[in-house]
């Protein structure tokens, strides 16, 4: 990517008709991250129903697609959770950002801030109370100039033995 390139990125919602895409992404995406347990094939035929089944009818998932000339870069996911109703003056919402992803070639360029603004001005204009999302190392430093914050609030329990970062 050169600096030509970035100057035509667009960042839009995806829909159901980009699964094919954000499915070879997510797959590309986690080989990154170590050995698979799935084929390829295999892999991309499940992941292309849920995707296609969450982007065409679900309110819980949306998806941001980051594309230059070349076609796409990268992705960025938001689940909403749902909240219990509660007759405080609060959000019923929190949102949950996950799989977000830019090659590695398309990196430094701005590309995932833009991703990120996107998705979080999306969220800012619904019924949230927080953000939250298991970064990388790497990608702390990204969050952080957004305004996120590590917090001692957040617990969580891991039920299967998987790699952490």
């Amino acid at each position: 990517m050169n600096s030509r390139d970035k100057s035509k990125v667009v960042i839009r919602k995806a829909t159901s008709a980009d699964a094919v895409a954000l499915a070879s992404l997510r797959y590309e995406f986690r080989c990154s991250l170590g050995a698979t347990c799935e084929s390829e094939e295999g892999f991309l035929a499940r992941c292309l129903v849920w995707m296609q089944s969450r982007l065409a009818e679900s309110d819980a998932w949306h998806c941001w697609l980051a594309e230059i000339e070349q076609g796409p870069v990268g992705h960025l996911w938001v689940g909403l959770i749902e909240k219990i109703p509660n007759p405080a003056i609060e959000a019923e919402y929190h949102a949950y950002i996950t799989n977000f992803y830019l090659r590695e070639s398309s990196r430094g360029y701005g590309i995932g801030s833009k991703l990120l603004d996107a998705a979080l001005t999306w969220i800012r204009e619904r019924d949230v109370h927080a953000v939250i999302l298991w970064p990388t190392k790497r990608s702390r430093p990204l969050y952080e100039r957004h305004g996120f914050a590590v917090r001692n609030d957040l617990m969580e329990l891991f039920l299967k033995e998987e790699v952490h970062w």
